[in-house]
């Protein structure tokens, strides 16, 4: 049986969001979701409509919009985009099951509608005009959408095809995909070919997808590993994952991981700290989580002056645990081991390994059962306070010395303003 997919995408979001929140149009009016307190250099996380068709660049910096465009700069709300997304979700969820919708970002999803359209007696373009309608107007956002056969042809069709038809409404099959888009140029305008991908296709003399098909395999098998099978199949317009495959798949392994941006560069003592903040957190995620952790890898990207590759580096524990007093001493070594101390910090990234369910707790012959007992009693009571009154109702002392960036990132979600 053929399935037939909808992918739609809430057009320029966040800056969709702050126009509706100004009784503003989004078409009409420049906007730009940035924070005013940072540099020119700052990207700015969405630009309105009317701003791309004048040729801008929807993730650009700043100093990057012509001067001579006039523009409202909005700071970011994180919080509130994530309500309207969820609001948003609501409405999809009035014509499709959960289990037949799969989030792929804050303001884009893929739809199984393969068994609603005799249903609801439409055909899926029909069924996707009927959602988007409702979508505007339950929130004024304005979306545009991809139809395809499998998921990959329904995102390419939201991608490229979308943008040339009035309705802004894409619609492809294999055999369409093969007709319209085979040699369409650039090929990072497809699903999943990032500019370094391009360029070792580049340097084989392809540029297009038809030309992926009639490139030896073995070859790219050498070049791109297990990853060509892929690269081929979308070549072909190919894709057998469904969202039933994306719902019951579940990894082998697990991690969590944290990462912030710096900006401005640490000194090795003031990134030392930033990382056992970092670190202290996370570890309050895996008491909330009910997950213990047996190994910690550091990564550290210096600041672009120095020219140096990032240093990184695991490190494994004497047993699972979850407790801070035990992971941080572990943590402060390996940084110490692993960082040039003449060179500044410009990005931090720490990944909790192999994570599992605390029932699989160990205690080594060093390990006081009973005073981690204590601290984990401790690490709840955090987490119900910072439940109930905020995150920053309950702090540490290296929250409050000089360089700690806890306090700061509590006020944001996912490294920008939550709004609030």
């Amino acid at each position: 049986m053929q399935k037939t997919y909808v992918c739609i995408d809430l057009k320029s979001f966040y800056a969709s969001v702050e126009c509706v929140e100004r009784g503003l149009d989004p078409l009409s009016t420049n906007l730009v979701v940035a924070d005013p307190d940072r540099t020119e250099k700052t990207i700015c996380l969405a630009i309105s409509p009317s701003m791309k068709a004048l040729g801008i660049k929807n993730r650009c910096r700043v100093f990057q919009i012509p001067k001579d465009v006039k523009y409202i700069m909005a700071t970011p709300r994180m919080k509130l985009y994530i309500d309207y997304s969820a609001e948003i979700y609501s409405v999809y969820l009035k014509y499709i099951s959960k289990d037949d919708i799969h989030v792929y970002s804050i303001d884009e999803v893929f739809m199984d509608v393969t068994n609603y359209l005799m249903m609801y007696g439409m055909s899926a373009k029909e069924l996707a005009v009927k959602i988007m309608d409702d979508v505007y107007r339950t929130t004024g956002i304005t979306a545009t959408c991809g139809i395809g056969s499998n998921m990959y042809l329904a995102k390419v069709a939201l991608d490229i095809t979308a943008k040339h038809v009035d309705d802004h409404i894409g619609m492809l099959t294999e055999e369409s995909y093969r007709n319209t888009l085979w040699n369409h140029r650039p090929l990072t305008d497809f699903w999943r070919v990032g500019a370094g991908t391009a360029k070792r296709l580049e340097r084989c003399g392809i540029y297009t997808m038809k030309q992926i098909t009639e490139a030896s395999e073995d070859m790219l098998y050498n070049i791109f590993g297990i990853d060509a099978e892929l690269l081929i199949d979308h070549a072909w317009g190919r894709e057998t994952t469904t969202i039933e495959d994306i719902k019951s798949y579940k990894p082998k392994s697990n991690c969590i991981s944290s990462g912030q941006v710096l900006s401005c560069g640490a000194e090795h003592e003031e990134g030392k700290l930033i990382v056992k903040e970092m670190v202290d957190l996370m570890c309050l995620d895996l008491v909330e989580k009910n997950l213990v952790t047996e190994s910690i890898t550091l990564h550290l990207s210096y600041s672009n002056s120095y020219g140096m590759e990032p240093a990184h580096g695991t490190v494994s524990l004497t047993s699972r645990t979850s407790s801070a007093k035990t992971i941080l001493p572990y943590i402060e070594r390996l940084y110490d081991r692993i960082k040039d101390r003449n060179c500044t910090i410009h990005k931090i990234n720490i990944t909790f390994n192999n994570i599992v369910d605390e029932a699989y707790i160990q205690y080594d012959l060093f390990s006081d059962p009973a005073e981690l007992m204590k601290e984990r009693e401790m690490q709840k009571a955090m987490i119900d306070i910072k439940k109930k009154f905020g995150k920053n109702a309950i702090l540490k002392g290296m929250n409050l010395e000089e360089g700690a960036k806890t306090i700061e990132r509590n006020r944001q979600i996912g490294g920008h303003r939550s709004g609030e």
